[in-house]
């Protein structure tokens, strides 16, 4: 038999099978315990919108009824109609653009300076800004209350919006310190390439840092979008026209000292919260990549 011939099937060698048993009943388990996982969590959400097609009377039944009989499709339109939810969903969206735009880049480009960039002092500023995150919010409250009192920016979006083109404003810290965390992890040897090429560290953060460091940057949109979505202490202090309300001073509003239109508050939730449900599913993929791949490097 040459070389080129094919040893005859008895001769060949079987291959070996592996333990594919244990492997699968660890998948299944590993299923099961992920599934019940997600049970506890995902019932307020089915609580949520099994409310938003009932009536009041049966929502609180005992024991629960978890299937409406019958379904009130009209709570969503009587709840999208009896408050001006479009203009509250354009108001929220705008405050929440300009939010997430001032919070990614203001806190890259901080980031940056204390991930790629070399000065004295530097470890020094970035732990005096970490102890920012240990300043409650309350204790800051009304100090910032007058300032803007004093500047005139009442009852307008500018306190709720301009703090986030600073990057330690509010929750900024912690997106300083998420990217941080993150710019860390990309080689050194890039930014040196580029330098020995030219190039300005202002061009090597839009060029290099930036491109690389997509699903950091996505997390810190879906946080900033989410936080700025659900905001209402801000709103509520900041806003007196009813124009200029948000979603979730629109949801407070079916809600008062004596009533509570439970049904309307319910579907008018549901259809608050689908947005934010819509852009976690789009962006899953990057957000689950980047919470797993920040603070591999200190």
């Amino acid at each position: 038999m040459t070389a080129l011939e094919t040893p005859p099937r008895a001769a060949r060698v079987a291959p070996v099978a592996g333990p594919r048993r244990p492997r699968r009943y660890g998948k299944a388990l590993l299923y099961v315990a992920l599934v019940a996982g997600a049970v506890p969590t995902l019932l307020p959400f089915v609580w949520l919108v099994r409310s938003a097609l009932m009536q009041d009377a049966q929502m609180f039944v005992a024991p629960p009824e978890w299937i409406p009989s019958p379904f009130q499709w009209d709570n969503f339109t009587e709840a999208l109609t009896a408050q001006p939810f479009w203009l509250y969903f354009v108001n929220t969206v705008v405050i929440a653009v300009i939010s997430v735009l001032g919070t990614v880049l203001t806190c890259s480009v901080a980031a940056f300076s204390f991930s790629r960039l070399r000065w004295r002092g530097r470890n020094v500023a970035f732990a005096v800004l970490l102890s920012g995150v240990m300043l409650p919010y309350a204790v800051t409250l009304i100090p910032t209350f007058v300032m803007w009192q004093e500047l005139g920016a009442l009852d307008t979006f500018v306190p709720l919006t301009v703090p986030s083109w600073f990057a330690g404003a509010g929750g900024g810290v912690f997106n300083v310190f998420l990217l941080r965390q993150f710019f860390l992890t990309i080689p050194f040897e890039l930014d040196e390439a580029a330098y020995i090429d030219g190039a300005s560290p202002w061009r090597v953060f839009w060029t290099i840092v930036m491109p690389l460091s997509k699903p950091a940057i996505v997390v810190v949109t879906i946080f900033t979008f989410i936080g700025t979505w659900n905001d209402f202490l801000g709103p509520l202090l900041y806003l007196n026209d009813e124009e200029k309300y948000t979603l979730s001073l629109g949801l407070a509003s079916f809600q008062s000292t004596y009533l509570t239109q439970w049904g309307y508050l319910m579907a008018a939730s549901a259809a608050v919260i689908a947005p934010i449900i819509a852009l976690f599913f789009f962006l899953q993929r990057y957000f689950i990549e980047g919470v797993t791949l920040t603070g591999i490097k200190n």
